[in-house]
């Protein structure tokens, strides 16, 4: 223990010599944290459309991830191959290890809060060339000359996927202090809604390394071909989008009261309490599953490369002819190619439920979300249950009744409705990357009316 908390010292002081972002010294206006916000998402759509150098396009890409890279606002060939996925995987990686105790942080406290960000800043950067190392050597991308250790391009190129992942980390900073928000957020919705909108508009173009855009977007191809299950998708879009602006007002309300004999109130605590961060966490552990198990197979490792394959297997999202399930389902019916995606459909959605089950709990715990938290906050505020004694055992045993029952549904709800929609939508977008934007558009919407009204507050406080 001695040795990895020296270790865990010598990370934070290293964080100290990197690049950081200062917060601001005073309130930052609304109009100037839009401004910030709309650079940082135009700098991101710049970067999403510079192109690597030293690529050898004469090689066709490997299409497995292209979907799960979408939701780490990721571009496949371009500056942000890697997109957040540094910054995520430093969390997943820092959650599992506080979980199982290998790393112990009090993030109750300031100075456990610091390290926890200084450490996770730290490893993004590291991951930020890991990554980019692992997109070349696994075969996703091939440089000229081919992806071996002692071709200068192989590095060239991962220095570059690197290079445009650090760019994001900062952005991302600077949009958290200065602007409205996460910038991982306003990443990820505005790389699947402009997926959506040109997917769906696209004009038809050749040469596509796209099979499924070759012909056009979806409206071309049904005005051309006549194919009306080419629209389940934009159905399927439109019911999740309900479906989620639905759910996003559903909550529990706890009575409590101010002292003993003050005023009465209630604690609103929401069905999709954990968010959409299970199914963020859960699909970028997928996504680097599938890179490893690339990386693997490139290398030839026996015994791993067949373990690794069955894994993959298990968390990839079922494709019938390249067309969703649903929609190879309504051409084919039942046979064995549908039967066979179906079974992995169903394993699919069982992975991805535990995952989030687990990461929905891990980010509660992190997030000083979980019941013992919560009591404290409430108790620190003079709150109390009203008939009970001012105690924060009997908060904490009331809380118990909703914070993890409501951690566990709400994790699985967004797991399944993420999972079923990626069987609907695919070949179009994902259920999750949709999940996730409509959630954060929703909090985007609520984020920017408490800033306007908190300014209105101020300046009826001068009157």
């Amino acid at each position: 223990m001695k040795l990895l908390g020296a270790i865990v010292d010598f990370l934070v002081g290293l964080s100290q010599y990197l690049p950081e972002i200062k917060k601001p010294v005073k309130e930052v206006p609304f109009k100037e944290k839009m401004i910030w916000t709309l650079l940082a998402l135009v700098i991101f759509f710049v970067l999403a459309n510079i192109s690597l150098v030293g690529l050898d396009t004469s090689i066709r890409q490997v299409q497995e991830i292209l979907f799960a890279q979408t939701l780490l606002a990721g571009e496949m060939g371009k500056l942000i191959t890697a997109g957040i996925g540094p910054i995520v995987m430093a969390s997943i990686f820092l959650q599992l290890f506080m979980g199982a105790q290998i790393l112990e942080l009090d993030l109750g406290t300031g100075e456990g809060r610091a390290k926890f960000q200084a450490l996770q800043k730290i490893l993004a950067v590291l991951l930020c060339f890991l990554q980019g190392f692992i997109y070349v050597g696994s075969g996703m991308l091939m440089p000229i000359g081919g992806a071996g250790i002692l071709n200068p391009m192989t590095w060239f190129v991962t220095i570059q996927i690197a290079i445009g992942s650090l760019i994001l980390l900062y952005l991302d900073e600077i949009v958290s202090k200065y602007g409205i928000g996460s910038g991982v957020s306003l990443f990820i919705a505005a790389g699947v809604a402009g997926g959506v909108f040109w997917q769906i508009f696209m004009p038809p173009i050749t040469n596509s390394a796209n099979t499924f855009l070759a012909g056009g977007g979806i409206l071309w191809k049904v005005m051309t071909l006549g194919d009306l299950t080419l629209l389940l998708p934009i159905l399927g879009i439109i019911i999740i989008f309900l479906v989620v602006v639905f759910v996003e007002g559903m909550h529990v309300n706890i009575p409590i009261t101010l002292g003993q004999s003050g005023m009465g109130g209630r604690y609103p605590v929401k069905f999709l309490y954990v968010s959409n961060m299970p199914v963020i966490l859960a699909m970028a552990l997928f996504m680097n599953i599938k890179l490893f198990a690339l990386f693997v197979q490139q290398a030839k490792i026996p015994i791993l490369t067949e373990i690794m394959g069955a894994v993959s297997w298990a968390v990839s999202v079922p494709y019938v002819g390249g067309r969703s399930l649903l929609q190879g389902l309504f051409d084919q019916g039942i046979t064995t190619v549908t039967t066979m995606a179906m079974l992995q459909a169903v394993v699919f959605l069982t992975v991805l439920v535990l995952a989030c089950v687990i990461f929905g709990w891990f980010w509660v715990q992190m997030g000083n979300q979980s019941t013992q938290a919560v009591a404290a906050q409430l108790e620190r505020s003079g709150m109390q249950i009203p008939g009970f004694r001012r105690d924060k055992r009997v908060i904490e045993k009331v809380l118990e009744r909703y914070i993890p029952p409501i951690t566990v549904l709400g994790s699985i709800f967004v797991a399944l409705l993420s999972g079923v929609g990626d069987l609907v939508l695919a070949g179009l977008t994902s259920g999750t990357g949709i999940l996730l934007t409509v959630g954060i558009v929703y909090r985007f919407y609520e984020e920017i009316a408490k800033t306007q009204q908190e300014a209105i507050m101020k300046l009826m406080g001068k009157f």
